[in-house]
C-alpha cells in the first residue's frame, strides 16, 4: 500500500445527546437520517440548528448522528471568531474545559457550558490500515497534500485507530481552504 489516504473536509457540525435532541426538536424527537458519512454508522441529519455566541450567530448548522453521550460542537477557528468564543484544538470527545455556546432549534434552545472545539486534524484508520501505513493509535504524523495551487504539509495529525473506522483524514474548512483541498483529494502520510 502506498502512503496515500483520502482527505475529507469536515465542516462545522453538532453532535447531540438524546436529551438535547428532545429539547431542541420536541418531546420524542429523533434524528432524521439524510446521508451516510464515510465513517461507518455516522450520518448527516435533516435537522439543523443555530449556534449563538456572545458576538454573532451561525444559522443552519448540520447535526451528525447518531446521538452521543455528550453534546459537542465542532467549528473552525474562523467560526469560533465569528461566534466570539475561544474554542481549543481538541480530539473529538475531549471537551472538558472547552468553550460554551447557545444552540437553538425549532422547539427550544440549550446553553452548553463546554463542548465547543476546533477538531484536531486526524486520520481514521482500521488496525489493518494502521499496520499497512506503519502507524499506531495516537501516533502523530504529517500529511502532504498536493493541490494545483497550494500544496501543503500538515503537521500534528493524530492517527486514530479502531476496527469501527474507515480510512480517511479529516480537516476543517479553514485547513481545506488553505490547501485548496477540494473534491476528491489524497494526502501522503509522512512518518
Amino acid at each position: 500500500m502506498d502512503n496515500k489516504v483520502l482527505v475529507e473536509t469536515s465542516a462545522r457540525h453538532v453532535h447531540l445527546t438524546e436529551e438535547h435532541i428532545e429539547a431542541l426538536f420536541g418531546k420524542g424527537a429523533t434524528l432524521t437520517h439524510k446521508k451516510d458519512l464515510s465513517q461507518p454508522g455516522q450520518f448527516a441529519c435533516e435537522e439543523r440548528v443555530t449556534l449563538v455566541g456572545p458576538k454573532k450567530s451561525i444559522p443552519n448548522v448540520i447535526i451528525l448522528g447518531p446521538a452521543r453521550s455528550a453534546t459537542q460542537v465542532e467549528v473552525s477557528f474562523t467560526d469560533a471568531r465569528t461566534l466570539g468564543v475561544e474554542a481549543p484544538v481538541r480530539e473529538s470527545g475531549d471537551i472538558a474545559g472547552s468553550a460554551g455556546c447557545k444552540i437553538v432549534g425549532p422547539a427550544g434552545e440549550i446553553e452548553i457550558t463546554e463542548g465547543v472545539i476546533v477538531a484536531k486534524r486526524h486520520i481514521h484508520l482500521t488496525p489493518a490500515d494502521a499496520e499497512a501505513f506503519g502507524v499506531a493509535d495516537k501516533q502523530v504524523v504529517s500529511v502532504k497534500i498536493d493541490s494545483a495551487d497550494r500544496s501543503t504539509i500538515f503537521g500534528d495529525v493524530v492517527c486514530r485507530v479502531s476496527p469501527k473506522f474507515a480510512a480517511a483524514m479529516h480537516i476543517d474548512t479553514d485547513e481545506a481552504n488553505a490547501a485548496c483541498a477540494f473534491g476528491k483529494i489524497y494526502g501522503e502520510i509522512i512518518i
